[in-house]
């Protein structure tokens, strides 16, 4: 079966809404976390005051010769869009839409003169999402089946955000606080940040993981200090010390770090730089992005990487999409998925009005596991028609 067309749009669809009245506003909407661009004052506030502006989602349709098509999606629209339809879709019109692993080296390839990495990597997630899609539908049957069956009966998942008492409250045993302090606060960042983390243990107790997201704002001294710092509170990782492109500094992270679980990988991207951290073994968790890494594929080979040193592979937001489901449920590594949450205290999960957005089809955590939607290809319940209204 050939690819008849391959089409990109950019893409809003109507934020899910709830009819319950939220306890309080999310901890997502206006609160200080520390990030890459802290440094700067006029820009340290919010990630909102410096994130580029084509953050629209990415949609990805491949139709095959027999009408059926799949969806893929990822962000950052305005380049991805431009690089799939202006440069990918031309040249990979007419190939057999089963040959995956083909298709994918073929983009990984094609993108070479301006690296595979970055934007590139993102356009190679939305093609590859969306050929899995459509292949699981033309064998009419998930895609967690086509890539092996389930590994598990159900998902585990921990929450990420600081409503830690609603996590609680909505019956997970796991949780990740964005850490709002780093270099550029001075010394009290560290007080500041043992005192969150301390009464988020005594909230949880010592039988409920927690975990930290430094979100690529701190330098090496600091990470240090601020792990020291937290030994007594039996943190399960501290993850995206650095910024990404750092590897000798995982490497010495990790030597000055050795009793303390590190987590990253959220912004690597293909398997290359997974890879060097399983050879190096600077890495304790890996968190590839399945939207943003290469999509499925990618994702399957960082997994069999990992596994083959016996580490752990836990998804970036892997139980906040049917793609990340779905690749959670089937891959026996990946022990782990990670719920972000966005909406407020209150708002149960399962309340939404889900139907005609981007989430239409999507499980979500019930008392903190998750099984995915188990209609054909990944159960994303969007139309042709759902789509350009979208883009219109």
């Amino acid at each position: 079966m050939k690819i008849r067309s391959i089409k990109a749009y950019g893409a809003k669809f109507p934020v899910p809404t709830s009819s319950e009245n939220a306890v309080r506003e999310s901890w997502f909407i206006d609160s200080e976390v520390a990030n890459p661009m802290s440094r700067y004052p006029r820009f340290k506030r919010h990630r909102d005051l410096w994130k580029p502006p084509w953050e629209d989602l990415s949609v990805c349709v491949v139709t095959a010769e027999d009408g059926n098509f799949g969806v893929g999606m990822t962000t950052f629209s305005g380049p991805v869009n431009s690089l799939i339809n202006d440069h990918f879709a031309p040249l990979l019109i007419g190939e057999n839409c089963m040959a995956i692993e083909k298709i994918w080296d073929m983009m990984f390839r094609l993108s070479s003169p301006y690296s595979a990495a970055g934007i590139a990597s993102y356009a190679i997630s939305a093609v590859d999402l969306a050929l899995w899609d459509l292949k699981a539908k033309i064998a009419d049957m998930p895609v967690y089946e086509l890539l092996g069956g389930p590994a598990r009966e159900k998902i585990t998942c921990y929450a990420t955000g600081n409503d830690t008492d609603w996590h609680m409250e909505l019956g997970f045993g796991a949780t990740k606080l964005a850490c709002p302090y780093g270099p550029s606060d001075g010394l009290d960042a560290l007080d500041k940040n043992e005192e969150l983390i301390s009464n988020n243990r005594d909230l949880i107790g010592p039988h409920v993981e927690l975990m930290l997201d430094c979100w690529m704002a701190f330098d090496l001294e600091f990470a240090v200090r601020l792990a020291e710092r937290m030994r007594p509170y039996n943190l399960k990782w501290i993850e995206d010390c650095l910024i990404p492109e750092d590897y000798q500094g995982f490497k010495e992270l990790r030597k000055r770090l050795p009793w303390q679980s590190l987590a990253t990988g959220e912004h690597w991207y293909t398997s290359l730089p997974f890879l060097s951290a399983v050879s190096d073994r600077s890495v304790d968790y890996l968190q590839p992005d399945i939207q943003w890494v290469g999509g499925m594929t990618a994702v399957v080979k960082i997994c069999h990487i990992a596994e083959a040193a016996g580490i752990s592979v836990i998804p970036h937001g892997g139980a906040n999409t049917s793609y990340g489901q779905h690749v959670c449920y089937a891959m026996p590594n990946i022990p782990l998925g990670e719920y972000f949450m966005q909406t407020s205290p209150g708002m149960r999960l399962d309340h939404f009005e889900r139907s005609g957005t981007q989430s239409a089809g999507v499980s979500v955590p019930h008392n903190g596991s998750i099984i995915p939607n188990d209609s054909p290809g990944f159960g994303i319940e969007l139309t042709m028609d759902d789509i350009e209204k979208a883009t219109m």
